[in-house]
């Protein structure tokens, strides 16, 4: 097992704001930047790809109403991005933001990011770009559920995690299993242990948005209906037209593959919306189970902005007499 190697950051003050997919965090975080001159930082997998706008719900720069943004439109949508270069850019940011004498805020539903960030990350799996390159060749030649049954026989754990068509995550967990004889799963126990090789951070405030769940689902099937009004199928046959594949990771991601579906006639127009939202509603589901899990999240409803920026001022003058 790894040695814990800690890596003390100077006293930083970061505030996030988590959770799940349409709760509101957007508007919400604008208003927080604005009263404590923050510069918000994108805890989004899917929002830091370019040409990817309507899909990801990605903030406008009107909507930005002058507030810097960061970690968002930074790669092309066949690039890759983990929780470990999240770490990496993410780290940077808060300590140049912290020098121009401004509070990093991070906003984001991407759960692994933040924990990645605050508890510190489970480095040294150096996975061979040959092993990667096999796998993806079979994908292609044998489909998913034949790797995903060799997942099952080596890392069961991940396997049960890991849906059958879920190809980018199929393969990361048997390269990784691969290229060093340990189970994705079992890394993934070192991390949450606190064996980590990056240091953890201290000093941050947690907000989390909640509210009924019904009241939720309606948010999330108004979002999808707004998505197909703004040009989602525009935007996915651009995607298609420049060259981006299906198989790539950002295309299979929520509304991206549906739309696809759609295109290649697998499914008709109400079908693609109906499972478009209804698996929007279950990865806010798996949003919120993850985020319940993470330790220090102080949680409020999504309509009680004035008390989340008291909390947020509170800590402020409490932690480090900044406001």
């Amino acid at each position: 097992m790894a040695q814990k190697e800690f890596n003390n950051h100077p006293p930083q003050p970061v505030v996030a704001i988590v959770g799940p997919t349409a709760i509101g965090k957007t508007s919400l975080s604008i208003d927080i930047a604005q009263e404590f001159n923050c510069e918000i930082i994108g805890v989004d997998s899917m929002q830091v790809y370019k040409l990817m706008d309507i899909g990801t719900a990605k903030i406008t720069s009107e909507e930005m109403e002058g507030v810097p943004h960061h970690l968002i439109d930074i790669l092309y949508p066949d690039e890759d991005y983990d929780a470990a270069g999240f770490v990496r850019d993410a780290s940077v940011l808060v300590d140049e933001i912290t020098e121009r004498g401004r509070i990093p805020l991070m906003v984001g539903g991407t759960g692994l990011y933040l924990k990645s960030f605050k508890d510190g990350l489970f480095e040294g799996i150096q996975v061979k770009q040959e092993i990667r390159k096999q796998l993806k060749h079979r994908v292609a030649t044998e489909g998913a559920n034949v790797l995903h049954e060799e997942l099952q026989l080596c890392d069961h754990v991940s396997a049960e995690r890991v849906h059958p068509n879920d190809t980018s995550r199929i393969i990361r967990g048997l390269e990784i299993f691969q290229s060093t004889g340990v189970p994705w799963s079992t890394h993934l126990a070192r991390q949450a242990s606190g064996d980590a090789t990056t240091g953890s951070r201290q000093g941050i405030l947690i907000i989390g948005l909640t509210c009924e769940r019904e009241l939720l689902y309606r948010r999330i099937n108004m979002r999808t209906n707004f998505m197909i009004d703004q040009g989602l199928e525009g935007e996915v046959r651009s995607l298609l037209e420049m060259g981006y594949k299906q198989e790539l990771k950002s295309m299979g991601s929520i509304g991206y593959r549906h739309m696809i579906h759609y295109l290649k006639g697998d499914w008709t127009k109400s079908e693609m919306m109906e499972l478009l939202a209804r698996d929007t509603r279950r990865y806010a589901k798996r949003q919120y189970t993850w985020f319940k899990k993470m330790e220090g999240i102080e949680w409020f409803d999504f309509r009680d902005n004035g008390k989340v920026i008291e909390r947020v001022r509170g800590w402020l003058n409490e932690n480090h007499g900044t406001v």
